[in-house]
């Protein structure tokens, strides 16, 4: 073993799937200035950096095996003067691996091949890949460096594996998605493996958004006690550097402070939703403005994501809207240099009513009446989105879309969904925390009862619990997947716990036909929950 030190720079890059030239030239960018601007010996990339994650069927057109072979090339000769760790998919034949190759100075001087791949919640690699079996460690300055990719550092025995091979230090290629705990967990286990095995560990991730899912970056690294030496910033691209092993007296680690975690959850929905729209050609986004929270909080999220320039609210109040709904929504517009308009949909509703009264006949009015209105309104936006080219912006919730508190074809309508996953209760606390950025939502928003305004004097819990009370079970439920007796026996009210749980089974319809929206919990509708429409497993 040599006794020399060296500078690792771990390039949290935000790569998108797919652009294997436009990311093979952030790779570079980032090399050249690890190895110019911080005298870097080694550059590590995130998992699968050369074509983005996850890539899913992707992999599987004809033309990619030869496109990532021409960029590795390119990028073996390109990064010179430094060592280079890459995520990319190896072809072999019909065989696809997820893997790393160490490029130095013209050579592909290494390869890794992914052992562990993941087949849970927002994870389904087993569908493309094949697990590798052998270790990687490479020798760079008289050092032994060894590498692993992702889920191969959350189970005990590629790490092992590598130290027997002689690793001193072990880098971790990673493509790992946020949720608002995800950190402390990595964190953790990175400790834990390093005092372990007696081995340094560098840890870079990527940033961004990406459908479903959203990046945290927060690379970091620890040494061989578990001592945490490296954190860098939340959703923030950038390269950044730690001396293995640390120079005696060096108190210069970066180490990015904590966040709580309205702060992390916000900055990822506005992470997400930017990089939603701006890579998908979008030229800005709409969003129907009901002076509620919601539409509140999604103004907000997108004038931060893309400006309020891009942002165009529309209300389009009925019979049943408050005035002082339109007053809020208007104050929140003018405050965040967001185009308003106000479209009312009174006589769009009432010629519909005259259409359908003949078929209705002379049945009281009920949930058909309330949703026609959503509906207009989903109409609306969607012409104006035809016509202008923005994306809608989907503005329910978590609790809503668990319930099925949302009318297809009407408030549902959008590209995208910036809070699908965020709890109704989350969505006041992130409005308060956003204000303390500066007070863009009106405070009478935040402290008036919500309501869907479909009817005279209508509240949500006119049908649903408290909020308080609905959203700790539906964590229960969803996220954690306890048996209505365990919610129960915490002291859940019966009546509450089976009303919910019947209504999130009954609901699965409408959320398979949502629009997409960024995960930030621990589980989320969608990639990461996958239950059959048409079941029946009513107590389990």
């Amino acid at each position: 073993m040599g006794d020399s030190s060296l500078r690792i720079a771990l390039a949290q890059l935000n790569v998108w799937v797919g652009d294997i030239e436009g990311n093979a030239r952030q790779m570079v960018d980032a090399a050249t200035t690890a190895r110019d601007e911080y005298g870097a010996d080694l550059v590590a990339f995130p998992e699968m950096a050369l074509l983005g994650y996850p890539p899913d069927d992707l992999l599987l057109r004809r033309g990619l095996p030869s496109a990532i072979d021409t960029a590795l090339t390119r990028l073996a000769q390109e990064l010179r003067g430094i060592t280079a760790v890459i995520g990319y998919p190896e072809y072999d034949d019909d065989i696809i691996y997820n893997a790393a190759v160490v490029v130095r100075d013209g050579e592909r001087i290494a390869h890794y091949r992914k052992q562990c791949l993941p087949n849970y919640g927002v994870f389904d690699e087993r569908r493309h890949y094949r697990p590798g079996d052998a270790p990687c460690v490479f020798e760079l300055a008289g050092r032994h460096v060894g590498v692993t990719i992702c889920e191969d550092i959350w189970e005990a025995g590629p790490a092992a594996q590598a130290k027997a091979a002689g690793a001193e230090l072990l880098v971790n290629l990673n493509a790992s998605p946020f949720h608002v705990e995800k950190q402390t967990e990595r964190e953790s286990l990175l400790a834990q493996r390093a005092q372990t095995n007696n081995l340094a560990i560098c840890y870079v991730n990527c940033v961004g958004g990406q459908d479903e899912l959203v990046f945290d970056g927060r690379s970091c690294a620890v040494d061989r006690q578990g001592t945490l030496t490296l954190r860098a910033p939340a959703f923030e691209s950038g390269v950044y550097c730690v001396d293995w092993p640390a120079p005696a007296g060096d108190t210069h680690a970066l180490i990015a402070a904590d966040q709580p975690p309205e702060a992390l959850i916000y900055d990822a929905l506005v992470r997400a939703t930017r990089d939603y729209i701006d890579r998908n050609g979008f030229p800005g986004a709409l969003i129907g403005a009901s002076g509620g929270i919601d539409s509140a909080l999604a103004m907000a999220v997108a004038a931060d994501a893309v400006g309020g320039e891009r942002v165009w609210a529309v209300s389009m109040p009925s019979r049943y809207t408050a005035d002082i709904s339109n007053v809020d929504a208007a104050d929140q517009a003018e405050r965040m240099g967001v185009r308003y308009d106000e479209v009312p949909i009174e006589n769009g509703f009432s010629a519909l009513l005259d259409t359908l009264g003949p078929l209705f006949g002379d049945r009281a009015p009920d949930t058909a009446e309330e949703n026609l209105q959503s509906r207009i309104r989903g109409a609306l936006l969607m012409s104006l989105s035809n016509k202008f080219g923005h994306v809608v912006l989907a503005t329910g919730n978590k609790s809503e879309m668990a319930v099925g508190y949302a009318t297809l074809y009407g408030d549902m309508c959008g590209g995208f969904a910036p809070l699908k996953d965020v709890y109704k209760t989350w969505v006041y606390r992130l409005a308060k925390f956003r204000n303390t950025r500066g007070e863009v939502i009106p405070e009478r928003v935040i402290t008036r009862a919500p309501s869907a305004e479909l009817r005279d004097d209508q509240a949500d819990t006119d049908t649903l619990p408290e909020y308080d009370v609905l959203d700790p079970i539906i964590e229960a439920y969803v996220e954690r997947g306890e048996s209505i007796e365990d919610i129960c026996a915490a002291g859940f009210a019966e009546d509450d716990v089976r009303q919910a749980a019947g209504l999130i089974r009954r609901n699965e319809y409408k959320r398979r036909q949502a629009a997409p929206g960024p995960k930030v919990t621990l589980r989320a509708f969608g990639r990461d929950r996958r239950y059959p429409i048409t079941a029946v497993y009513g107590d389990l």
